[in-house]
C-alpha cells in the first residue's frame, strides 16, 4: 500500500500520509428522527485494505450507502480525490469509480456469468443490438485478470456461492472501480473459497484499488487489513493501523466488553440422557445412484449439556440435525431415543410434537418469514394451539411474542415490526424465540451465530448457557472452532459422513479437532 509521500523539511526527509482517494467528513444521517450516523469520519487510500468494524446498528452499512450513492440526504462532506462529491444515485458513484458488493448477492440466476457482469451495460452494435461476442470477450478478459477460472457462458444459478461471489467482484470491477466496498463477502463461503477470495483482494490492492472491507470475522480482518476503523452506536470510535492491534482491543472498541468470557462450569446434568442417537445414517439419491451422507453416527445428550458438532464443510454436521428432525430428503436409518424411549420421527411435525426444535443454518431462507411481523413468526409453530374456536387469537399471539421479545432481549419497535427490518442478531433471536415458545426438550442449533456481529454473538452465547442451565439438552453445529470450544461440554467430530471422535472439553483443542476432522486421505489412514 502506498500510504506515504516523502516531504523535505530542512535537511531531513520525512513522510506524510498520501491524500485519501475517498473521505467522509463529519457525516450524519437520520431515519425518522433516529440518528444512524453522528458526525463520523472515514477515509480510504489507494491500494489500501481498510476494515470497517462495529456491531449491527453501528452505522457501517449506512455510511457505505452514503458513499455509494444509495443515500443522498445526509449532512457532512464526501470527497473523492480531494474534491467534494455528492452522489444522487448509484450510477453517479460508479461514474466516480466507486462500486459496492452487498452481503446479499445481487445476481440473476437464470443468466450467464457475462450477462450478469454487464447487466444494464450490455455491449451493443449500432446502438440497437446486443453484441454477445464482445460481452463474452470482455468478461473473459476481466475474469482472467482476476485469476478467476469461470466460463463466461456458465449459468450463474449453477455456480457455488463462492463462485457467485467472484462474479460479483468481476461485475463491480467492470465499471472500472478504483474504490471497492465489500460488505460481509465471506459470510457464506467455505475456508477454501475464503482463501481464494483473499488472494484476489490482495491482488486488487496491489493493483491500486482501494478496498473498504466490512466483516464480523475478526481473524480475517486481521489477516487482510492495513488499517481498521471502529464504529459504535453511529459514532467513530477510532482508526488505527492494523499492525500491533490484537483481537481483544478491537472487540473492546466495538462492544465495550470481552466476547469470550470463561465458560460456565459445573452445570447440573441429568443422570440419564434426554436424547440418544444410535447408528444414524442418511442416503440420498443422486445422478450416479445413492450416496451415503451419514454412516453409523451415535451420541447422546443430557439435560443441561451442550454437545458441539465440528468438522469440515460437507462432513455431515448439518445432516445430523436435519436427520434427527426429519427435515431432509433421503433414506434415514438408525435409532433415536427420547428419555430412553425409542421414537419414530417421520416429519418435522413429529419432531416438534416430541419436543425437538431446529434453528436452521439459513435463517432468512428457512427460519423466518421476512415480510411478516415478529408476532407472526413467533406464533407460527403454535397458531393452532393459540386459536380460539378455530380462529386465530391475535391477542394470545401478541402476548406470546412479547414474552419472547422481552426474554431474549430482541431490539425492536414492537412485535408488529417486520422481521426483515431487524438486524441479523435480532433476527436470530426471533428464530430461537419461535422455537423456545414450543417448550422443547432438545434444541438443535445449526451455525447459530453465522453473519451476526460480535456483540450479538455474546448475547446468543449467554442465551445458550442460560438455556442449558435451565435443563435444556442442546446440540450446536459451528464452523468456528473457538465457538465450539467456548460453548460445548463435549464435541462430536465428523469427517466424510462418519464420526471420528467424541472428545470432552478437557481434551479439546483446535489442533485436536482439525486432526480428527481431516479426510482419510490427509493422513493416509482410515477413520472409524
Amino acid at each position: 500500500m502506498r500510504d506515504a509521500v516523502p516531504t523535505l523539511l530542512g535537511d531531513s526527509v520525512t513522510t506524510e500520509p498520501a491524500r485519501p482517494i475517498l473521505a467522509a467528513e463529519a457525516v450524519s444521517k437520520s431515519f425518522g428522527g433516529v440518528a444512524a450516523l453522528k458526525d463520523v469520519r472515514f477515509d480510504l487510500r489507494s491500494g489500501e485494505i481498510h476494515a470497517l468494524m462495529g456491531e449491527n446498528g453501528a452505522g457501517k452499512s449506512t455510511l457505505m450507502k452514503v458513499l455509494s450513492g444509495v443515500y443522498a440526504d445526509y449532512e457532512g462532506t464526501v470527497r473523492v480525490d480531494g474534491e467534494i462529491a455528492r452522489f444522487s444515485s448509484v450510477r453517479d458513484a460508479e461514474a466516480a469509480g466507486i462500486a459496492i458488493i452487498h452481503q446479499e448477492l445481487n445476481l440473476v440466476p437464470e443468466l450467464g456469468v457475462a450477462d450478469n457482469i454487464f447487466l444494464g451495460r450490455e455491449r451493443v452494435v449500432a446502438g440497437l443490438f446486443v453484441d454477445r461476442k464482445a460481452s463474452l470477450e470482455a468478461a473473459r478478459g476481466l475474469l482472467n485478470r482476476l485469476g478467476i477460472e469461470l466460463d463466461p457462458e456458465a449459468r450463474v444459478g449453477q455456480l457455488r456461492v463462492g463462485e457467485q461471489q467472484l462474479v460479483e467482484i468481476a461485475k463491480a470491477l467492470s465499471v472500472e472501480a478504483r474504490i471497492l466496498i465489500m460488505d460481509e463477502p465471506t459470510s457464506a463461503l467455505s475456508s477454501g473459497e475464503c482463501r481464494r477470495l483473499f488472494k484476489i483482494v490482495r491482488q486488487l490492492a496491489a493493483d491500486g484499488v482501494g478496498i473498504v472491507y466490512i466483516s464480523h470475522r475478526i481473524d480475517e480482518v486481521m489477516q487482510l487489513s492495513d488499517r481498521v476503523t471502529v464504529f459504535r452506536d453511529g459514532r467513530h470510535v477510532w482508526t488505527r493501523p492494523m499492525a500491533g492491534l490484537d483481537e481483544d482491543t478491537i472487540i473492546a472498541a466495538m462492544v465495550g466488553r470481552n466476547l469470550l468470557d470463561a465458560h460456565p462450569v459445573n452445570r447440573p446434568k441429568g443422570a440419564e440422557p434426554v436424547l440418544s442417537v444410535s447408528g444414524l445414517s442418511l442416503a440420498v439419491a443422486g445422478r450416479h445412484g445413492w450416496r451415503d451422507m451419514l454412516k453409523g453416527v451415535s451420541f447422546d445428550v443430557h439435560a443441561g449439556e451442550i454437545l458441539g458438532i465440528g468438522g469440515l464443510l460437507g462432513a455431515g454436521r448439518t445432516e445430523i440435525l436435519e436427520t434427527v428432525f426429519a427435515s431432509n430428503d433421503g433414506v434415514r436409518g438408525g435409532e433415536i431415543r427420547l428419555d430412553g424411549i425409542a421414537v419414530d420421527i417421520r416429519s418435522p411435525r413429529d419432531a416438534r410434537r416430541l419436543g425437538f426444535a431446529l434453528v436452521t443454518e439459513d435463517r432468512k431462507a428457512k427460519g423466518l418469514h421476512l415480510q411478516e411481523s415478529i408476532r407472526d413468526n413467533v406464533a407460527l409453530p403454535l397458531v393452532g394451539r393459540l386459536a380460539r374456536f378455530g380462529l386465530r387469537s391475535f391477542e394470545r399471539e401478541r402476548a406470546l411474542a412479547s414474552r419472547a421479545v422481552e426474554a431474549l432481549g430482541v431490539r425492536c419497535a414492537g412485535t408488529d415490526q417486520t422481521a426483515g427490518t431487524l438486524s441479523g442478531g435480532n433476527q436470530q433471536k426471533v428464530v430461537i424465540g419461535k422455537w423456545l415458545a414450543t417448550g422443547p426438550r432438545v434444541l438443535l442449533l445449526d451455525e447459530p451465530t453465522r453473519g451476526i456481529d460480535v456483540g450479538a454473538k455474546r448475547e446468543i452465547y449467554d442465551l445458550v448457557f442460560k438455556l442449558a442451565a435451565d435443563g435444556l439438552a442442546i446440540v450446536v453445529v459451528s464452523s468456528e472452532l473457538p465457538e465450539l470450544l467456548l460453548l460445548a461440554d463435549r464435541i462430536l467430530v465428523m469427517a466424510e459422513g462418519r464420526q471420528t471422535g467424541l472428545i470432552s472439553r478437557e481434551e479439546a483443542s483446535e489442533e485436536r479437532i482439525m486432526q480428527l476432522a481431516a479426510p482419510r486421505s490427509t493422513f493416509g489412514r482410515s477413520v472409524a
